[in-house]
């Protein structure tokens, strides 16, 4: 029987450039989405979704993302003092979750390499893999459905969204072959490729879970520009060794790897909070109006 996942790896040792100057004293993974930092989206999904040991890949200048998840007794004090149970609540629930663990990635070596970096953590059982550039706002119904067809099939499962022909260029394209409902195998995985070289219109997006055959596929792979790692490669490499398989989905994904998508994820996302959202379409309703864009 195929082992149950139960660990998650988040991979979080970027630099955030493309958000400077807010990220140079902040992670990047830190900043809030409506109401919480973009991470703790990514580490309630893997929860509700049934995985409670999650590894968090870090680097130098991340220990606020380890704070966060952390206790904080005399905020809690102070919050207990002037009677606020719902939010005392909140940020010792943040520590009362799945157990965290942290292992750092030296150099910016790519997200394969950093992949690589949960080898000890993850030993010889199947894992997730979670990029916190996407936010899926489901439920977890996508992760749920990978852990499913990963225990049924025994082999990886990477998440897979139709994309028009004119964004293809920015992701991993999978040649693929259908096997059942949103499940299909995976044939081979072309980098950013030209939308009339592209072999499907499936982009290869932030949730993947893997066989511990990854790490060996890892280690095979040779450097490619700037000395990364690709976890693209590994993949491809891992293919032809065992089956690898996609699940293919149509909602629920946020973008929020750029300050334009940022914001678009925050809104949209805003829009359906299940407290701020009414007043908050009225507010940008508001807006739209005043500066005449309506």
């Amino acid at each position: 029987m195929n082992p149950t996942v139960r660990t998650a790896v988040i991979p979080a040792a970027g630099l955030g450039t493309r958000f400077l100057p807010a990220t140079k004293a902040q992670p990047k993974e830190m900043l809030a989405v409506v109401d919480r930092p973009a991470i703790q989206y990514v580490v309630d999904e893997a929860v509700a979704a049934g995985l409670d040991d999650v590894l968090v890949v870090t680097s130098r200048g991340k220990s606020a993302i380890e704070d966060h998840f952390d206790r904080m007794p005399e905020l809690e004090l102070e919050l207990d003092r002037k009677g606020k149970q719902d939010a005392l609540a909140a940020v010792r629930a943040l520590a009362e979750g799945p157990r965290m663990h942290y292992v750092r990635q030296g150099e910016p070596l790519g997200l394969g390499h950093a992949v690589a970096m949960a080898a000890d953590h993850v030993g010889d059982r199947p894992f997730a893999v979670l990029l916190p550039d996407d936010l899926m706002v489901d439920d977890a119904a996508l992760l749920r459905g990978m852990l499913g067809a990963n225990a049924e099939r025994g082999a990886s499962v990477i998440a897979l969204k139709r994309v028009p022909s004119e964004e293809i260029s920015a992701y991993g394209c999978p040649r693929v072959e259908p096997v059942d409902g949103p499940l299909v195998r995976i044939g081979e995985i072309v980098e950013k490729p030209s939308p009339e070289d592209a072999p499907s219109d499936l982009a290869v997006t932030g949730r993947y879970v893997f066989s511990p055959g990854i790490f060996e596929a890892l280690a095979k792979v040779e450097p490619g520009k700037g000395g990364e790692i690709q976890l693209t490669d590994a993949i491809g490499e891992l293919s032809t060794s065992e089956p690898v398989y996609g699940w293919v989905f149509e909602e629920g994904r946020y973008d929020v790897g750029t300050p334009l998508d940022h914001l678009r994820a925050t809104i949209e996302i805003a829009l359906a909070h299940p407290e701020l959202g009414e007043a908050f379409a009225a507010l940008l309703a508001d807006v739209v109006r005043r500066h005449g864009l309506d």
